[in-house]
């Protein structure tokens, strides 16, 4: 709970400052319709529906529903053992025999009625109106009066208890009515209309060919204070007040990280193996689904895997360059990756293994309007011809030699897998795949995650062959 009120104080104070406004210049100007960032830090996640479960405020409401009833039986319980009764009289004499004027288990039974209907409708049917909750306190309170004028007080000694728990029975209704109507409905009804606003403006570039790389990934607040924690700029983890004038966390990439040993060198190539086979067996299964085809002929799949982990994305379209050439570049020119891929803000080499085998790390930048922060990742990589299919393959693999930072989540890249064949009849020109299963970490609904690595593939396409028509200018 610290860290998630620093992270909102953090918001907090970057939405007040002149900084924020000219990182999010070029973000208010973009396609998505959204809602201010300060309501999308707290309410918006909170009030989104996950895999179909309820949202997480509606849940603390039915878990506050809970606590009520046991709060409640627990000050009755109370009540009777200072009155001197033990647990069986007490039944006879104000269950069994009830009467208003000297029981005080209806107040129970109120509370357990309030319970059944609340959860009832709220939990289970799921009604997004407040006129049940509204009821169910209006009638209480009227029983809790008609209650303080019919009971006999003369029969409690020491009335102190009996007093609060019909006090308390009075408060935790109207808080529940209030809590409801003023948090519950209001960020379940934004969140709601946010994503749906999101998703609609999402798929205009993948239906209609919109300019995809057009849109700009700034460094907005994620939304999370449950879920992703706030993004910084690049390299604001890193002081730069030290007295050599060297930020404190810059490290020197020049230099292997660590040195390895004959084991460690034989178990990433037993590792690279493993995954080469893994994608020569995505790349040949039929049991991909086209989920959307571009105007350009670029078709994208997708592919079910277990739940909650989402899905394997695919993308496939052609590109006007040999296939030996692109998988090429694309692995031995990976440090200039952010030059010309907009995903991806730093992506260094940190350590050697083979010609065809080394390890990078990577940085890419906050997708889904922001809701996503940004991630890095640690990947092996390995490169290789397999069939007809020139391959570049990477998988995330633990690096105890660089750790976390603290403003980026470490995402996992279960399997990545770049692949060229060369076509038919066709000179200098291949079938490009790009294979992306990728488990981002963090509290994010699924439907946005998929959203976004669905334009991350088509964007990615959009590099691949603006990079591909840069070279051969260069070239000539």
């Amino acid at each position: 709970m610290a860290e998630d009120e620093r992270q909102l104080r953090a918001a907090a104070e970057n939405l007040l400052s002149n900084s924020i406004n000219s990182q999010r210049s070029s973000y208010t100007q973009s396609s998505l319709t959204r809602t201010p960032d300060i309501i999308l830090s707290e309410d918006l996640i909170a009030g989104a529906m996950q895999n179909g479960r309820i949202s997480n405020v509606r849940r603390f409401f039915c878990l506050f529903v809970t606590f009520d009833l046991l709060l409640i039986f627990l000050m009755w319980f109370i009540c009777t053992m200072i009155a001197g009764e033990d647990l069986e009289s007490a039944f006879m004499n104000q269950v069994v025999h009830y009467h208003i004027k000297t029981s005080l288990f209806d107040i129970v039974m109120t509370a357990i009625c309030r319970f059944i209907v609340l959860i009832l409708f709220y939990a289970l049917l799921h009604l997004n109106h407040w006129i049940i909750v509204a009821l169910s306190t209006a009638i209480t309170c009227a029983f809790l009066l008609v209650k303080v004028f019919l009971f006999d007080w003369s029969t409690c000694s020491q009335p102190v208890f009996q007093v609060l728990l019909i006090l308390i029975s009075f408060v935790l209704s109207w808080v529940e009515a209030w809590f409801f109507d003023i948090r519950v409905l209001p960020q379940e009804t934004q969140a709601r209309h946010w994503f749906r606003n999101y998703v609609e403006n999402e798929r205009q570039p993948l239906l209609r060919g919109a300019a995809s790389e057009s849109r700009q990934y700034t460094n907005v607040e994620p939304t999370g204070t449950f879920f992703t924690p706030v993004d910084s700029p690049n390299h604001s983890d890193e002081e730069e007040d030290e007295p050599s004038g060297r930020s404190k966390g810059s490290k020197d990439w020049s230099k292997p990280i660590q040195e390895l040993t004959a084991e460690m060198i034989a178990d990433y190539r037993r590792k690279a193996f493993v995954l080469v086979q893994n994608c020569h067996e995505l790349l040949q299964s039929k049991n991909w689904k086209i989920k959307s085809i571009m105007p350009n002929g670029d078709i994208i799949f997708s592919m079910e895997r277990s739940k909650p982990e989402g899905k394997i994305l695919k993308i496939v379209g052609t590109v006007d360059v040999s296939a030996s050439v692109l998988v090429d570049q694309l692995f031995d020119e990976i440090e200039s990756l952010p030059s010309w891929n907009k995903l991806v803000t730093e992506s260094k080499k940190i350590q050697h293994i083979d010609e065809n085998t080394d390890i990078i790390y990577q940085v890419v930048s906050p997708q889904g309007g922001g809701i996503i922060g940004a991630r890095d990742f640690v990947i092996l990589r390995h490169r290789v011809r397999y069939g007809n299919y020139y391959i570049n393959t990477g998988m995330s693999v633990p690096f105890s030699s660089l750790p976390c930072r603290s403003n980026i989540i470490r995402a996992e890249n279960n399997v990545s897998c770049c692949a060229a064949e060369e076509l038919p009849n066709e000179l200098n020109k291949c079938r490009f795949t790009w294979i992306i299963d990728t488990n981002l970490k963090g509290w994010i609904p699924q439907r946005i995650v998929d959203k976004s690595m669905s334009t991350a593939l088509v964007d990615f396409m959009i590099c691949v062959r603006k990079y591909v028509d840069k070279l051969q200018g260069s070239s000539a």
